[in-house]
Order: C-alpha cells, then structure tokens, then sequence
C-alpha cells in the first residue's frame, strides 16, 4: 500500500492544527463512504483547512511529496466521485469549515457563497433578502456549494433556470499547483478567452478545488401553484408539457415524470403518503408554476389548461394544491420515491438524457425491450421530463434477492440502456456526473475526440494527477508491443 509519508503528515498537522487536521478512525469513518455505499475508500488523515490559503497551502504540501488529494464537500455524491481510493494514497480534503454566512448583494442579484455552506443554508440567505437561489434538490439539507458546483447540479427547475453551470457567475478555486485563481465576479459579460469558471464547474474536482462561489439570484416566489395530473402515457405527458408552455411561459418550473410504479412505492414505504388522484393511471406529472411578487398569479391559467387538456382526452384526472400544506404533500410523493425505491431494494441506476422529444418514446420502447431481454425485470423511469433526463432504473424481477440479481447482470442492463441512449443522441450523465461509478462506461461511449480533449486539460493542468485521480477523466488505453 502506498500511504502519504509521516512527514507530510506532520507537516499538515501544524499547518492545520487540531481543528483541522484528523487521523482518528471514528473521526474519518463517516467520510470514506460514498452515499449510497458502494465505494469505500482509505486515507490516513481528514484534512479541513478554515481558509482558502489553508487549501493553496495544503495544495503546495501535497503537490511537493505527490500525494493525491480527493476534496469532499457534503458527500453526497451518488456515483462515488468524493470517495478516496482504497489504496490509501490519497488525502481527504474537506470543505465543509468554509462556511461563512453568505453575502448577498441585492443590487445585483448574487451571491458569494464559501464552498462549505449547505445549499438550504444559501436559500435561507438569499429569502432573508427577498431573493431567491433558483437551484433545488433532494439532498439540499446536506449538499454543499463546493460539491454542486464540481459536479455541475441540476434538480427539479433545470427547465426553468439551466444547471449549476447556468447559475454560476464567477468562482475562486485552487489549481493543482497551489495557486489561486481569483475568478469571484457577479459579471453577466466577460469575453476574456477560455471561460475558466465553466472548466471548473463540472470538474468534479479533477482540476481545481472550488472554495467560493458568486452565484446568480432571482426574485423570490410570489405566488405559486402545484399540480398532480393522471396521464395514460409519457407522450402525452410532453403534449401537455408543450401546451402549458404556450399558456404559462417560463412561469412553468418544474415538471417531473412518475410512473404508477414509482407512486406506489412511496405509498407503501413512505408514512403519511396518499395517492392525489383516483383511480390510478398509468402515468403521473408533478407540476409547480410560479411567479414573483405583483406577477399575475398562475393559478387560474393552470388550472385552465389543465380542464382544456381534461376535456380534449388529453388527461385523466387531476388536482391542484388547495394549500402549502397540500403543496408539500405532493412534493413529498417525488421526492421520497428515491428513498422509496431504496428501501425496496437494490437497483441498476441510470441517469441519463436524451432529446426532449425523444424522450417519451425512448421510454416506452426501451423499458419494453429491457423487460423483454431480462425477464422479470422492472424498469422504473422517472424524473425531469422537461429537461429531458430522467432516471432510468432497473430492478429485480419480483421475489428475487435484488442485490445479488443487480450484482449479476447490472453490467450487462447498463450496456444495453446506454446504447440505446447514445443511439438517440443522449447521454449516459445528465446531472449526477461520472466519478468513478461510471467511468468504464464513459470510456467505451464516448466519442473519441472528447475523451482525448478531457485527457489533454487533464494533463495540462494536473500533469501529476493529483486531484481526484481515478474519477471523470478516463485513462488512455496502454500501448502495447514496440
């Protein structure tokens, strides 16, 4: 095993002190876990610097023994890009000590945000100043800033307001050569060459370590409606997409697929849930359309287009929230189903993409022909339909071991759903990334001239590989013979 000299370590240490510098095991336990404990790694010591020279000084210690660095925000990735390797060669870096109170400029309308601050933490800022951070999702209460950027998040309102990417103005980060880049900016227009700030985020870490952010802000919801609408099919889920955006604009926030599979797992494992409609469709669509203060509010037009769509067949059924509390309730339904799904068992997880358009019928034809080729297998598609990536999940035929089921032809379910997706022109990562989950499959899709684009940048700026090695970017294939 290869471990960071005691050297190093010592040095670390003082540079650190106790508040930032742990060896303990019950201390680091926690940490060398991925989420959704698939991947566990080793290390000798939990780095947490207080400041972002801290990091560049870490940066330069690790960089002068080459020792790898993997830095880590609120772990909450799901396809074990935080976790370090098993080797124990690398140090885990943590962000989660920077985490000043965020500042908030009203004038225009961003935030400069430590890489430690939890995302619901940001929300609360940013409400307290009548603004919004226009970027949501499940794990909210544990994700941090850092992480979202590296990993570029997406979530339920991507279709109104883009990815992490869409929303990040400016950044501060370390490069693997211990230097600061000094991007924090609330510019809306800056064409100074290669836009670094958009290399970053994404990254995953591989090459720089993020410590702030200044973030775009919008005004804060003045009004709001949610809506649960009974569909017999994913087409016509995208017909009703289409139709509420002639009548609601970008008012329309949010606009998540759910299949009646997906509703009754929640109904079984998730207390205090009921179905919002009856009888049972096939299919469900979660809607919330909103607008600022002194907007028009939306209600009345959704629910317009809804008794439209109700009376031309184009719906089944459907109910609109008579309050927050209700509100609320139907959100719980979409965003417990992951919990849902997990507590039923394991699965053969994808988050993928594809064209819009393409979207209902990739669906139905892949679930099918899944299905067929595993025999028993159920497939569990569900997500953000508007933006085209949904997550696409096989599980185990009923009454079998799901794990081991999953174990055995998992690799196989994979290969199959993403060459259906790269067939349509989609991706085989819509918002979770690749880390070290998919990078296998990363390499045997992806075009050519990507891969040895990302190897390049790779090697440009990280020529020893020190930052997350392992994790987004590929290894070239060895050659072999003369």
């Amino acid at each position: 095993m290869i471990v960071p000299p005691p050297a190093l370590l010592a040095d670390l240490a003082g540079l650190l002190g106790p508040a930032g510098y742990s060896d303990d095991p019950a201390v680091l336990a926690p940490w060398l876990t991925d989420w959704r404990g698939r991947y566990h790694g080793t290390t000798a010591a939990l780095l947490s610097p207080a400041s972002t020279n801290q990091v560049a000084a870490v940066v330069r210690l690790a960089n002068a023994y080459r020792v790898p660095l993997v830095a880590q925000g609120g772990n909450s990735s799901t396809v074990g890009g935080a976790t370090p390797p098993a080797d124990g060669s690398a140090l885990l870096l943590s962000l989660r000590r920077m985490a000043r109170p965020p500042v908030i400029d009203t004038g225009d309308a961003a935030a400069t945000v430590d890489a430690g601050v939890i995302l619901s933490d940001l929300h609360d800022a940013a409400a307290a100043h009548g603004l919004r951070f226009p970027l949501s999702l499940a794990a909210r209460g544990s994700a941090t800033i850092g992480g979202l950027v590296s990993t570029n998040a997406g979530g339920i309102q991507v279709l109104r307001f883009g990815t992490m990417r869409a929303l990040v103005l400016g950044l501060e980060a370390v490069l693997p050569d211990g230097t600061i880049f000094h991007g924090l900016s609330s510019l809306r227009k800056d064409n100074r060459g290669y836009d670094l700030r958009q290399l970053l985020t994404g990254a995953e870490g591989t090459l720089g370590i993020v410590t702030a952010a200044t973030l775009r802000l919008v005004p804060a919801i003045g009004s709001r409606s949610v809506a649960w609408v009974a569909l017999p099919d994913p087409q016509s889920a995208l017909r009703l997409l289409r139709r509420l955006d002639g009548a609601l604009g970008d008012a329309v926030e949010s606009f998540e697929l759910i299949p009646a599979t997906g509703l009754d797992l929640v109904l079984h494992h998730i207390p205090a849930t009921r179905s919002p409609v009856a009888p049972t469709a096939p299919w469900h669509v979660l809607i919330e359309a909103t607008a600022p203060h002194g907007a028009p509010e939306p209600a009345d037009t959704l629910a317009a287009a809804l008794q439209s769509a109700l009376e031309d067949g184009l719906i089944l059924d459907a109910t609109i929230a008579a309050s927050e509390a209700h509100a609320e309730a139907l959100w719980k339904l979409r965003e417990t189903l992951p919990e849902a799904e997990r507590l039923d068992g394991f699965a053969v997880k994808h988050d993928i993409a594809v064209p819009v358009s393409a979207m209902p019928d990739f669906i139905v034809d892949t679930t099918s022909a899944i299905e067929a080729t595993y025999n028993g297998a159920r497939v569990l598609a569900f997500g953000h339909l508007g933006d085209g990536n949904v997550h696409f999940n096989v599980r185990a035929p009923a009454g079998r071991d799901s794990a081991a089921w999953s174990a055995a032809h998992g690799p196989a379910v994979s290969r199959d759903v993403h060459d259906r997706v790269m067939a349509v022109g989609g991706t085989i990562s819509a918002e979770h990334g690749i880390g070290q989950a998919k990078l296998a499959e990363f390499a045997r899709t992806a075009d050519p001239v990507r891969l040895a684009t990302l190897r390049a940048i790779k090697t440009a700026l990280d020529p020893l590989n020190l930052f997350n090695p392992g994790k987004l970017v590929p290894l070239a294939p060895q050659r072999t013979g003369p």
